[in-house]
């Protein structure tokens, strides 16, 4: 018997022109892992809240949803919450309690349980999931990767016997996002726990899986081994590939084209890097005429990042948040050119937030300056005169800049201390709900929307302030593969404009595809700083899929699109 059912499920939101779930039929079956993929708003989070009933959005549904057998409305409440588990996107919307062992027990305590039982599943949670360095640490005082590791913790100790993650690694740094999803991986190979998994980014969870999820416009549109999804969504032949192939894991999609109909794709970098030396021992002709990686020209590389002026100067900062807290910025020193797009990567909780917190003003450092457009940061007046200038901020929480009922509102209102008339403000409006591509959300409570369209409401109301200084703090974060590529354009525009984009980032494929300058931040201070294509090239773990597949033979490649064009060339 399958463990979950799902039968001809229908579901519409109140007010909504159109559903959001469509004839969705499908089986889960007893320990498998399943990832559920697709455009942000396609109905993935709305299908995960119907699989436990606390979680369930409010609308109107038919059809049939069975957890073992027993239609879910029917499940009682207890066994609800014990055997089905709901990990969320966000780590601060799940905790609840003040300390990391309060949280292990608190759900354990509202079941009933005895206490010598509590004190064994959290002393063994603990333990599986090595939390006891920080076990009686304030949850305030825990990086966003600890954060949701205990929030997995804090589920898994109730024993469930399926697990539902949204988005769980949206908000992690690359290296901590892999070790959260190897943990997930481990829970399911070690426990026999049922896996059920929504994600944008499909590098590292794509080969964890059983079967893939995609869904499209509330429909699922391939249902398949991961393998095989390629096929589901490439037409080569035509040309008209299905816009979810572009946000498969950048291997499948340099070795796709090369795979006939009944050939498997690769998916990890270790097929990756089998299946390119099957190719290089072919085209021996490949590795002619290639010289040094690193005395490549790039072609990042422009005017402006040598001869332009230096719009942001950050010099010597040091920064702790009080006397008992060690020191986050330890003598930072940077400085960006007018007009270029600068990323900043690094770790969770290594201070790279609060790098863009010191910039705007919202913070001040103890020692060092901080100069934006010869401004300095803290002096008199500065707040009038940055505001002139136009420097905008969009924080790592979009939520943090709504304050109205409905998208089209948030939008007027970030135009509130503008001299506009009423039709500039309303063809403002209108152009920027058609760029974001929400303007069928209009009407919509900003709050209702998916972690991915909030992101792009929050992006599009700064933008009406048309800033000349941009500060971006994970904007990527919660976007779908396809959006990812309309803001690169956006941001390109805006860039080429005279703007200036100083983002933090943990994407590491959008930084390296997009940036004009790359900087790791470590330690409270930037260890290294190049063009994309010598940033990565230089990395083992703080690279992309393409630089680890082909770095045994040409290290200076960092993209899927230029490897599929080097192993391709043979063939054009």
């Amino acid at each position: 018997m399958a463990k979950i059912e799902v039968k001809d499920l229908n579901f519409k939101y109140p007010l909504a022109d159109k559903p959001a779930l469509k004839n969705i039929s499908f089986q889960v079956n007893l320990s498998e892992f399943i990832v559920v993929c697709g455009k942000s708003g396609c109905g993935k989070s709305t299908l995960l809240r119907h699989l436990k009933n606390s979680m369930t959005p409010y609308g109107i549904r038919t059809g049939e949803i069975l957890y073992g057998g027993i239609p879910m409305e029917d499940l009682d409440q207890r066994r609800s919450t014990s055997e089905i588990g709901f990990v969320q996107q966000n780590p601060d919307n799940q905790l609840v309690t003040d300390k990391v062992w309060h949280e292990l027990a608190f759900g354990l305590e509202n079941l009933g349980l005895p206490n010598k039982t509590i004190k064994r599943r959290v002393a063994e949670m603990t333990g599986y999931f090595g939390i006891q360095g920080w076990f009686r640490r304030d949850v305030s005082t825990l990086s966003g990767g600890q954060k949701q590791l205990l929030n997995l913790a804090s589920v898994m100790v109730m024993q469930p016997e399926i697990l539902i993650l949204d988005e769980p690694a949206s908000q992690l740094d690359p290296i901590a996002a892999e070790d959260f999803l190897q943990t997930i991986y481990r829970i399911n190979r070690d426990l026999g726990t049922t896996i059920i998994i929504s994600e944008h980014c499909l590098e590292n969870v794509f080969p964890m899986a059983d079967r893939v999820m995609v869904m499209d416009k509330g429909e699922i549109i391939a249902f398949d081994s991961p393998a095989r999804i390629g096929h589901h969504l490439a037409d080569f032949d035509n040309g008209m590939c299905h816009p979810m192939y572009y946000g498969m894991p950048s291997v499948m999609r340099i070795f796709q084209p090369m795979c006939v109909s009944n050939e498997d794709s690769p998916l990890t970098i270790r097929e990756g890097r089998i299946k390119l030396e099957e190719v290089i021992e072919g085209h021996p002709e490949l590795l002619e005429g290639i010289p040094a990686a690193h005395t490549l020209p790039d072609n990042k590389t422009n005017t402006k990042e040598t001869s332009g002026k230096d719009i942001l100067s950050l010099k010597n900062l040091w920064f702790r948040y009080n006397k008992e807290s060690g020191d986050v910025l330890r003598g930072l020193s940077l400085k960006v050119k007018e007009g270029t797009w600068h990323c900043l990567l690094g770790g969770n909780g290594t201070g790279k937030s609060t790098t863009l917190k010191l910039i705007s003003g919202i913070m001040k450092a103890q020692r060092g300056s901080v100069v934006v457009d010869g401004i300095k940061v803290g002096s008199a007046g500065y707040e009038d005169k940055l505001f002139d200038r136009c420097l905008a901020f969009l924080p790592q929480n979009p939520q943090a800049l709504f304050t109205e009922i409905t998208v089209e509102e948030e939008l007027f209102e970030g135009m509130l201390t503008l001299s506009l008339s009423d039709e500039e403000k309303v063809h403002n409006v209108e152009k920027m709900l058609q760029l974001m591509e929400i303007t069928h959300l209009r009407k919509a409570n900003p709050y209702d929307l998916s972690g991915g369209e909030q992101q792009r409401l929050a992006l599009g109301k700064i933008l009406l302030l048309e800033p000349r200084v941009l500060l971006l703090d994970e904007p990527t974060k919660g976007l779908d593969p396809f959006f990812k590529i309309t803001l690169a354009g956006i941001l390109r525009k805006l860039v080429d404009a005279g703007v200036t984009i100083f983002m933090v980032s943990h994407d590491i494929e959008f930084c390296a595809q997009y940036a004009d300058r790359c900087s790791m931040f470590f330690d409270g201070e930037i260890v290294s700083e190049e063009t994309p294509k010598n940033f990565f090239a230089g990395n083992s773990f703080y690279t992309t899929a393409a630089n680890k597949v082909t770095r045994k033979w040409r290290t200076d490649l960092v993209t899927c699109e230029e490897v599929s064009q080097w192993i391709q060339t043979e063939e054009n």
